[in-house]
């Protein structure tokens, strides 16, 4: 059998690619905890300066839950009372979404067709999405009488503000690319024939560049939903104090005077 989640470090990028293609990376356990471990060892890995998730096959990039084991895991419930089917929130969803979010390091999501339910969560969670325009979107939740999970009740309405979100959770629709792109959902929209390749080269240059300012970067726009100003400028000074005294940033300014480009070694 296949691997269900594949993962390969090369010059500082980490490549996570969902490999269930026939079942359009449907999440059945393997491929959640195999995601799960791909993600945190991509995260805690300081070899590791950026991360590309990505997905095999053209239809789906996730279609979330995999609901043909996930009715066969219900019965079993039902039959032994255990109720530890929706335990998956708590031992998959959440930590998967967390090391994503919370990696210090940007993660590029390349969505080469159809994100639903926890793939679109998956992709959110992300710092930059490029898309195929081929692709689409759809929280799926309510249509199988679900709720959000995989932390898109947070990231979807800091992303397309409250109303759309609730919009598109309580009458769950296809989102084609191109109003993904409208939305703010795609950071960028580009043709399916280029999207490996476009999204690599982004994923790359951010390997190559100043891992402690985009680490502190992704904490001061974080922290900055959920502060005030005031708040919010005590964490700037702290992170630029951080930032500043990075050997990247020494690195940068003599680059700059030198009138030179910078090869920062992220740290």
């Amino acid at each position: 059998m296949a691997d269900t989640v594949l993962y390969e470090v090369s010059d500082g990028l980490a490549t996570i690619t969902l490999n269930r293609p026939e079942a359009m990376n449907a999440l059945n356990v393997a491929a959640k905890v195999a995601l799960r471990d791909a993600v945190r060892s991509a995260a805690d890995d300081d070899a590791v300066r950026a991360v590309l998730l990505t997905a095999a096959g053209e239809r789906a990039f996730c279609v979330g839950q995999d609901l043909k084991e996930h009715i066969g895991l219900l019965i079993e419930d039902r039959e032994t009372g255990s109720g530890q089917t929706m335990s998956t929130v708590r031992e998959h969803y959440n930590p998967i979404v967390k090391a994503i979010a919370g990696a210090p390091k940007p993660v590029v999501a390349a969505v080469n067709g159809v994100a639903a339910g926890a793939g679109f969560g998956f992709a959110l969670a992300a710092d930059y999405r490029i898309v195929a325009d081929t692709a689409a979107f759809n929280t799926s939740f309510a249509g199988v009488a679900l709720t959000a999970d995989s932390g898109i009740s947070w990231t979807l309405p800091r992303v397309i503000g409250p109303g759309r979100a609730t919009d598109l959770l309580l009458f769950p629709r296809g989102v084609s690319a191109q109003e993904a792109f409208e939305l703010g959902i795609a950071n960028r929209l580009v043709p399916a024939a280029e999207l490996r390749a476009e999204a690599e080269k982004v994923a790359r240059a951010l390997a190559e560049g100043p891992t402690v300012a985009y680490a502190a970067l992704k904490e001061s726009v974080a922290y900055g939903l959920s502060h005030s100003l005031e708040e919010a400028l005590e964490k700037e000074d702290e992170l630029q104090t951080r930032a500043g005294s990075s050997q990247d940033h020494a690195i940068a300014v003599q680059a700059f005077v030198n009138k030179e480009k910078p090869k920062y070694l992220g740290r």
